[in-house]
């Protein structure tokens, strides 16, 4: 029995769904469906400046001109891609098993540090053709969009590297297990947020 309960990660038996099993937990869960609710609102607002800045380049390149749709599916098509690892790390936490959270929670990282560094290349190719922060209203509206996401993005690489930490030293257990969850539910809402912006900013951009 011990050896059953270290492989996976805990000290006894955890229900089917551990991130649900405390009114701690699931008060956790309600409360981060409420902050999701107001970054909603958040990103609507800059989605509706952008929408109305967005024919404003002045002297600078034109969304058709500017955009590399290449680059932006393959940044999406990761994204997207982590999105599913995402899931199966939470389906690892119903199974109560430590190493495929650990695996997948690991991949999810690495494709979200892959999506910002094709990030960080698309803006700096950007900026040399002279789309930079202050060219336009446009550019101010879409850096300030997209870069929002992109900070997103960093801070659910950053949440989701923690809880692999805090996973090894605690383990799997009532307490961890809302926690991971919720990331996972965070990451999910960060690449639908992804979806419209690629929709909204790019494809819209290169249809004109």
């Amino acid at each position: 029995m011990s050896s059953h309960a270290d492989s996976h990660g805990h000290g006894g038996a955890l229900p089917e769904y551990p991130e649900k099993a405390t009114l701690e937990g699931r008060n956790k869960l309600l409360g981060f469906w409420f902050f999701l609710g107001g970054e909603s609102v958040l990103f609507g607002s800059l989605f509706a400046t952008f929408i109305a800045l967005r024919g404003q380049v002045l002297d600078g390149p034109s969304p058709h001109e500017l955009f590399n749709l290449a680059t932006v599916a393959l940044a999406t098509f990761i994204l997207l891609t982590s999105s599913l690892t995402s899931v199966f790390a939470v389906q690892g936490l119903h199974r109560h098993n430590v190493k495929t959270i650990q695996m997948w929670l690991a991949v999810t990282v690495v494709l979200g540090l892959a999506f910002l560094g094709l990030e960080i290349y698309e803006f700096n190719e950007y900026v040399r053709e002279g789309h930079k922060f202050t060219t336009s209203a446009f550019s101010s509206s879409f850096y300030t969009l997209v870069g929002f996401h992109g900070g997103h993005v960093l801070f659910g690489v950053l949440w989701i590297g923690l809880l692999m930490a805090q996973l090894v030293k605690k383990g799997l257990t009532v307490v961890t297990a809302p926690k991971i969850y919720v990331a996972a539910l965070y990451w999910h809402f960060v690449d639908l947020v992804w979806v419209f912006i690629f929709t909204v900013v790019y494809l819209m951009g290169k249809v004109g």
